[in-house]
C-alpha cells in the first residue's frame, strides 16, 4: 500500500511540482513567445483532468486496479474511455499542461516543457507500456478512434473520423504552433531572382484554395481501409518531416503583393492575413495535395489522370498566386514522394545496414589483427573533433582532442566494469564515454577554458561521431535488436559477427537498432547546430542533448537484444540512465543564460590532430592482439 501511495504521489503531486518549476525557471532564461489566456487554458486544462479521471474511474471500476505501470490493473479495460481513445491518461497529463502553460501564459510551459512531456508519454508508450500490455493481457482491442485497418473492408464511421482526429487535427495545431513563433532570427528568403519576379496570376486562386476541400473530403470516399490507412499513414508521416523541418531550416517565403482588385483578388487577401511565410517549405499545400489525388485515383481508377492532372495545378498554383517560391513546390513534391515510396526506402535502408552487418573483413600482421569496422569508429572520431572544433575554435582543439580520447577510456572502462569481460574482450559502453567527457571540459576549466562550450561543441560533433560508431556496431554485431517481423528486420550471417557467435539470432530477422540510432543521432545533432545558430544559452542546448539523447535511448533499447543487460523493476539498466538523462537535461536548460558564440572562420590547421585522433580510434576499436590473454587485448 505504502509503494501505490507513494507511486501516487510521485506522479500525481511531485511531477506535476518539477514540470511547474522547470517552466517558471525555462521563463527566466529563454525569450520565447507567450500565448494564451485564463478563459482558454482552464478550459483545455479541465478537458485534460476530466480526460485523466474518467480513465482512473475506468480502470478502478472495470479494471480492479489503478494507473500504475508496476501495479496493473487485474483486467483490461476497454470500455469507457478507453474504448474511444487508446491512452486517456496521456493524453489528459499533456491537455492539463498545455491548459496551464496557456493560463498563466507560460511560454516555456507551452513550447519547451509540454512537448517534451508529450515526447516522454510517447517514448514511455513505445519503449515499455505497449508491449507490457501486450504480455499481461494480449492481443488489446483497438479504439473507437484508431487508424484504419490494412483490410479490403470499407472505412467504418470511426476509422473516417479517426483521420481527421487523429491526422488533421495535429498537424493543424503543429503548422499553427509554427506560425505564431514568427520569423526566426536568420531567416532567409527561398525565392529564386527568376520565380521572384514572376507575375502573379488572381483567378489561380480558385485552383489553389480548391486544395483544401479536395483535401479535406478525401477520407470520405475511400473505398478501402488499407487505401485510407496508407492516406493517414502518409499525413502523419509527412507532418513528423516537415514540421522539424520548419524549425531547422529558417527558409521563408513572403507571399507577393494583391495585384489589383476583385473577387479573387479578395480571397487572395484573405489567405495572406491568416498565412505567415515561416510554413513555407516544404509545401505542405503541395503534400496534402497529392496525397488527395492518391487516394481519389484509388477511389476512382478511371478519372486518376485528372485528379493527378488536378493536382499538379494546385502545385503550380502555389507559385501563381505568389504564396510559394518554387523551391517550397520542389521540396513538398520532394516530401510526397519520400512519404509514398516509404516502404521501399526502409527496405533499402534495411538492406544497406544488413550488407554492412556482413561484411566483416580482418588480416593480421604478425601479432595484429586489423579489422575493417575500427575504420569506421576512426572517421566518426574525426569528424566529429572537426565539427566540434569548427563550433568551439581552433584554440579549443586540443581539449576537444583530450575529451575524444577520454570518451573512448571511459567508454572501455564502463563496459568492463558494468558488463564484465569473461572472455578478456575490450567492450565498449556509451555512458561511460559520456562521464568521462564531462569531467575532461570541468578540468578544462582549470585551464581558462569554458567548460559549456566545449561540452556543447563535442555534443554537436558527437552525434555524428555516434552515428558512424553505429556503422562499427552493426559489424561487430553489439547493440544489436531482438526479433522482428521480415519488413523491419535485418539478419546477421557472418560467423564472426557477435549476433551469430554469441546469440541464437543469427539468420533471424532482428530490429536494425544501430540504424534507427544513427537516424536519431543525426537529428539530434542537427537539432542542437540549429540552438546554437539562433543563439541559444549553451547550457540549454546541453540540456537539449541530454533530453533527446535520453529519450531516443529509452526507445531504441527496449528493442535490443542483448541478453547481458540487466533488467531493474521491469525496465533495462539503460532505459533507467535514459531517464535519468532526460531529468538531468531538464535541469541543465535551467542553469544560466550564456548566449552560443558566433562560430569563428574554418581553421583547417586542426585537421591534422583531428587525423591523429582518429587514427588512436582505429586502434582502440578496430585493432587488437589475438594470441594474447591480457585484459583489453582482444575484440572478439
Amino acid at each position: 500500500m505504502n509503494a501505490r501511495l507513494a507511486y501516487a504521489a510521485l506522479f500525481t503531486v511531485v511531477l506535476p511540482a518539477l514540470l511547474m518549476a522547470w517552466a517558471i525557471r525555462l521563463d527566466a532564461v529563454l525569450m520565447l513567445p507567450a500565448y494564451g489566456s485564463v478563459e482558454t487554458g482552464v478550459a483545455v486544462a479541465l478537458t485534460g483532468v476530466a480526460l485523466m479521471t474518467m480513465a482512473t474511474r475506468d480502470l478502478w471500476v472495470l479494471g480492479g486496479g489503478l494507473p500504475a505501470s508496476p501495479f496493473p490493473p487485474q483486467r483490461i479495460v476497454t470500455r469507457g474511455v478507453y474504448g474511444i481513445v487508446a491512452h486517456p491518461i496521456y493524453l489528459g497529463a499533456v491537455l492539463a499542461a498545455v491548459g496551464v502553460s496557456l493560463a498563466t501564459r507560460s511560454a516555456s510551459g507551452l513550447w519547451i516543457v509540454s512537448p517534451v512531456l508529450a515526447l516522454s508519454a510517447v517514448a514511455f508508450v513505445i519503449g515499455f507500456e505497449r508491449d507490457f500490455s501486450r504480455r499481461q493481457f494480449g492481443i488489446v482491442p483497438a479504439p473507437l478512434l484508431r487508424l484504419p485497418g490494412n483490410t479490403d473492408a470499407p472505412p467504418s464511421a470511426f476509422e473516417r473520423a479517426a483521420v481527421y482526429v487523429q491526422v488533421f487535427l495535429p498537424w493543424l495545431v503543429l503548422f499553427e504552433a509554427i506560425e505564431f513563433l514568427g520569423l526566426p532570427p536568420d531567416a532567409r528568403s527561398a525565392y529564386f531572382d527568376w520565380d521572384r519576379s514572376l507575375p502573379v496570376i488572381p483567378w489561380t486562386e480558385a485552383v489553389y484554395a480548391a486544395t483544401y476541400p479536395f483535401a479535406l473530403l478525401a477520407p470520405l470516399v475511400a473505398r478501402r481501409s488499407r487505401d485510407l490507412r496508407r492516406f493517414a499513414l502518409g499525413g502523419i508521416l509527412a507532418t513528423a518531416i516537415i514540421i522539424p523541418l520548419y524549425l531547422l531550416v529558417p527558409l521563408v517565403a513572403e507571399a507577393k503583393p494583391v495585384p489589383g482588385e476583385g473577387l479573387w483578388q479578395t480571397l487572395m487577401a484573405l489567405e495572406r492575413e491568416h498565412d505567415q511565410p515561416v510554413t513555407a517549405f516544404p509545401s505542405f499545400h503541395v503534400v496534402w495535395a497529392f496525397l488527395a489525388a492518391a487516394l481519389y485515383a484509388l477511389r476512382w481508377p478511371r478519372l486518376r489522370w485528372f485528379f493527378w492532372t488536378f493536382a499538379a495545378a494546385q502545385a503550380a498554383s502555389c507559385v501563381t498566386t505568389g504564396m510559394h517560391a518554387a523551391a517550397d513546390v520542389i521540396a513538398g513534391i520532394g516530401v510526397f514522394a519520400l512519404v509514398v515510396c516509404r516502404d521501399a526506402i526502409w527496405r533499402r535502408a534495411c538492406d544497406g545496414a544488413e550488407y554492412l552487418a556482413n561484411s566483416w573483413w580482418e588480416t593480421t600482421l604478425g601479432p595484429v589483427r586489423l579489422m575493417i569496422h575500427g575504420v569506421y569508429a576512426g572517421v566518426g572520431a574525426a569528424t566529429g573533433l572537426v565539427i566540434a572544433a569548427t563550433f568551439a575554435g581552433s584554440e579549443n582543439v586540443i581539449f576537444l582532442a583530450a575529451m575524444t580520447l577520454a570518451a573512448v577510456v571511459g567508454a572501455a572502462l564502463w563496459a568492463q566494469f558494468v558488463e564484465g569481460s569473461p572472455q578478456l574482450l575490450r567492450p565498449y559502453g556509451y555512458f561511460g564515454s559520456v562521464f568521462m567527457v564531462i569531467a575532461v571540459a570541468i578540468g578544462a576549466s582549470f585551464f581558462g577554458a569554458d567548460p559549456w562550450l566545449l561540452f556543447v561543441s563535442f555534443g554537436i560533433g558527437s552525434c555524428f561521431t555516434y552515428a558512424f560508431g553505429r556503422m562499427r556496431c552493426l559489424v561487430q554485431g553489439c547493440c544489436h535488436g531482438r526479433e522482428a517481423s521480415l519488413f523491419l528486420g535485418i539478419r546477421y550471417r557472418h560467423p564472426l559477427s557477435r549476433v551469430v557467435r554469441m546469440s541464437t539470432l543469427g539468420g533471424v530477422p532482428v530490429h536494425p537498432t544501430p540504424l534507427y540510432s544513427m537516424i536519431w543521432m543525426v537529428f539530434v545533432g542537427l537539432i542542437l547546430i540549429r540552438l546554437w545558430a539562433i543563439a541559444a544559452p549553451l547550457q540549454f542546448i546541453a540540456g537539449t542533448y541530454f533530453i533527446l539523447v535520453g529519450l531516443g535511448r529509452f526507445v531504441e533499447e527496449h528493442f535490443r537484444g542483448e541478453p547481458q543487460t540487466s533488467v531493474i523493476a521491469g525496465l533495462r539498466l539503460y532505459q533507467w540512465l535514459a531517464i535519468a538523462f532526460v531529468i538531468g537535461g531538464a535541469v541543465l536548460t535551467t542553469l544560466g543564460p550564456t548566449p552560443a558564440p558566433a562560430v569563428p572562420p574554418f581553421d583547417p590547421r586542426f585537421l591534422p590532430i583531428a587525423a591523429l585522433v582518429g587514427a588512436i580510434c582505429y586502434v582502440a576499436y578496430g585493432m587488437d592482439f589475438p594470441a594474447s590473454s591480457r585484459r583489453f587485448s582482444r575484440l572478439r
